[in-house]
């Protein structure tokens, strides 16, 4: 006769076998869970190649190749040009060149003066549009014209303006100061009027990035500051600016990365001149490139360009996490 199996017996067969770690997959689905997920990986790598190899052709690889170039002592001949030798020269005579030095002196004024007017008016313009009830669409287009132009055809519609013969702001110039001035034939009053050419054209973008984080903000937060009794004043530096941080952040880094490779505005309005008084890096790259036909030393320009923008936009993102941090703690 057999023996009843007894309860720790029975106990033992029936209990589950121990689980892993919470998250970690069974042993037995392990193996064709991660088959499955390299399948979906090799798909999307799949999917993804032609658009990557043609990121890498037509931005990957010209900024490498002007990198090599930079560093090359080049022959031109009929038909093309050959690279005898590699050398730093090009850049010891970029870095010393006077020349070089005032286009940089330009290029970092422009940017400086013109991102901190855009985004202290954009965002005036934000904070004005987000108060319009049904008025604000039309408000929004028109702001959008100026925006909406080609660079190009804006330098040139002002440049009529600024003309020294027939320009509708000469000739009012001349009426208020008696005299008709000669505004792109000085040096200060040419950078002048292309710092208010670009404030004219790009405050909408910054316009339309802040009126977009300020629509984000929650009502609540500003129901919690009337309840603590916060003015409007307070209200705006205690309550939308620490809000809109991030999103002027990503306004500003745009406009850093435009403002310093500017070329089309100084190159219809002025040629870089008088002089090389709003000779900027662009224009100081594409006339040695070009126009001297020194390609190594042309190159040596875009690339010391191309270094100070990363390095002026990753020391602009570290302030910014910085004082991000500091809020959060505070």
């Amino acid at each position: 006769m057999t023996a009843a199996p007894s309860a720790a017996t029975v106990s033992r067969q029936s209990a589950p076998e121990p689980a892993g770690p919470p998250g970690t997959p069974a042993v037995r689905e392990g193996g064709p869970a991660r088959a499955s997920r390299r399948r979906k990986a090799r798909t999307g790598w799949l999917f993804a190649s032609p658009a990557l190899l043609t990121i890498a052709a037509v931005t990957v690889f010209p900024v490498l190749f002007s990198v090599l170039l930079s560093f090359a002592d080049i022959r031109l001949e009929y038909g093309g040009f050959r690279i005898e030798s590699l050398t730093g020269d090009h850049y010891a005579a970029v870095l010393g060149s006077p020349e070089w030095r005032q286009a940089l002196f330009f290029t970092f004024g422009f940017t400086v003066v013109t991102v901190v007017l855009e985004l202290v008016l954009g965002t005036l313009a934000a904070l004005v549009l987000d108060r319009l009830g049904a008025a604000r669409g039309w408000v929004l287009a028109v702001l959008l014209l100026p925006w909406a132009l080609i660079n190009v055809v804006a330098a040139q519609l002002w440049g009529y303006l600024y003309n020294g013969t027939y320009g509708g702001l000469t000739w009012l110039f001349g009426q208020l100061l008696g005299q008709q001035p000669d505004i792109l034939g000085q040096p200060a009053s040419a950078m002048g009027a292309m710092v208010v050419v670009d404030v004219w054209k790009t405050t909408p973008f910054v316009a339309i990035v802040v009126l977009a984080g300020l629509m984000l903000i929650p009502g609540d937060v500003y129901e919690a500051a009337e309840i603590d009794g916060a003015n409007a004043w307070t209200t705006f530096w205690k309550v939308t600016l620490p809000q809109l941080r991030p999103i002027m952040a990503i306004a500003v880094l745009f406009r850093i990365l435009q403002a310093f490779g500017i070329f089309d505005l100084p190159f219809v309005l002025t040629q870089g001149g008088p002089g090389t008084a709003t000779q900027s890096l662009a224009i100081l790259g594409y006339k040695t490139l070009f126009q001297n036909l020194e390609i190594g030393r042309g190159a040596a320009v875009a690339t010391t360009t191309a270094v100070i923008v990363i390095g002026c936009c990753l020391l602009f993102l570290r302030l910014f996490k910085a004082q991000a941090d500091e809020g959060g703690r505070g």
